[in-house]
Order: C-alpha cells, then structure tokens, then sequence
C-alpha cells in the first residue's frame, strides 16, 4: 500500500530551559493511501502537535515529513500554503464557518480561493452539500443549523477542494455522542466516496470502531525506550 503520511524520528519541544515541554519525542509512522485511522492518545500526549507537523501548519524541531512524496519540513511557507489548498483538507472541532455566509457560501470558500469558475464551483458545492445531506439547508447561515449541521458543512468545505489527505482534530468534540456518532458514520462514508486518506485524532470510541487502524500516540514509559515516544499501530481486524 502506498504511504501518504511518512513521519520520520519527529521531536518538537515548547519553550525553553527548565520551563521546556517535549510534546513529541521521536515519532515514526505511516500511513496508507485510502485508509481511514484514529490517532489515540491521552490528554497532552501531542495529537494537536502531530496533526499541525504533519499538515503543515507547524514545523519539527528534527525529523522529517513526508505527505504523497513530498518533503513537507523542508518546504517555504509559501510550498506549504500550496500543500494546505492543493493536498490538505481540515476539519476542526469548532466547526469554524463563516456566520454571515450561508452553508454553500462556506462549502465553497476553498474553491473561491483556488479560483474556480462559478459554474463549477456551484456544481461542486451542490454535490457536496448532497453527499453530507444538507441540499436542503443550502441557504441556511450556521446560526440556523444545528452543532451537527455546522460540521456537516464544514466536512463538505474540507473536501469540497478533492484533497489527497483529511486531517481531524476531535471532530466530535463538541457535538453530544448521538450526534457525534452520526458524524463519524458520515465521515467514513464520505472518505470512502472521495478517495480519501484520513487522520482523525479523537477521544471518540465510536471512531475505533469504524476506522481501518488505530494508531496509539503514547509516552516513553509505555513504549518501552529510555527518551522517545511512539506511535503504536493497532490494525483492525477483517469482519
């Protein structure tokens, strides 16, 4: 299986001296093309750091990155900025539209940005909003949508841009366990539909049980080494 996610001996410390916080120590894991994976860890363990190195939108103090081949830690910010609209999509837990913009207003912001025709953008944020099964609430501003509905849309303007790779920081962290439920479902949908590749760091169990693997972001003590953390990979079994 073709890699996407290549992460290689990855540290990142904040700040400095005795006041210096190592939230990842030597991580290494990959990633399949088309795979679906929850990223696991407890509070604190470094998921958001991980997530942010691998996306982009952070650096490693060492180690290396690799996302569909490329180079990702020794690219400019503006390669970087090309990554995040052309190869990266997120999905954040605050769902974070635009109030005064209606839901295929938000869909299509990444579209916008890329400079798609306006027939094609419509089209395109029409089958998105579809697939996420708000057609009907096309109109509507976030104000007048459920916790649900918002990340409903937020999924379709994640994806609306055909990215290679889906990046979801607690996706569910907002929205009550039905709810919550209901979106991981969609998401998996969603990814299989699309073609995509999916990292999603999460508390939810629900998404243990819907993704191809699970990956374990854990501490030196569980790993078993002197001064690294790791990543372990828990595969799901066939059903």
């Amino acid at each position: 299986m073709t890699p996407i996610i290549d992460v290689t001996d990855v540290t990142r410390t904040f700040g400095s001296g005795p006041a210096a916080t190592a939230a990842l120590r030597g991580i290494n894991m990959t990633v399949g093309e088309g795979q679906l994976v929850a990223l696991r860890g407890r509070s604190g363990s470094g998921k958001t750091t991980l997530l942010n190195i691998v996306g982009g939108l952070d650096a490693p103090d060492s180690g290396a990155v690799r996302i569909d081949g490329k180079d990702v830690t020794s690219m400019s910010e503006q390669q970087r900025v090309h990554l995040r609209r052309e190869t990266v999509a997120y999905i954040f837990q605050s769902f974070s539209l635009l109030p005064g913009l209606s839901a295929a207003e938000n869909a299509g912001v990444p579209l916008r940005i890329a400079g798609m025709a306006p027939k094609a953008r419509e089209e395109r944020v029409a089958t998105m909003l579809t697939l996420v099964g708000l057609a009907d609430h096309a109109r509507h501003r976030p104000g007048e949508l459920s916790g649900g509905q918002q990340q409903r849309v937020a999924i379709a303007r994640a994806l609306a841009p055909r990215p290679r790779l889906l990046l979801a920081d607690e996706p569910t962290g907002q929205l009550d366990a039905e709810t919550g439920k209901q979106i991981m479902r969609l998401i998996r949908s969603v990814v299989r539909s699309e073609g995509v590749t999916a990292l999603l760091a999460t508390h939810d169990p629900t998404l243990m049980d819907i993704a191809d693997s699970v990956l374990h972001l854990t501490d030196a003590r569980s790993c078993g080494k002197a001064r690294a953390s790791c990543v372990r990979l828990f595969p799901r079994e066939a059903s």
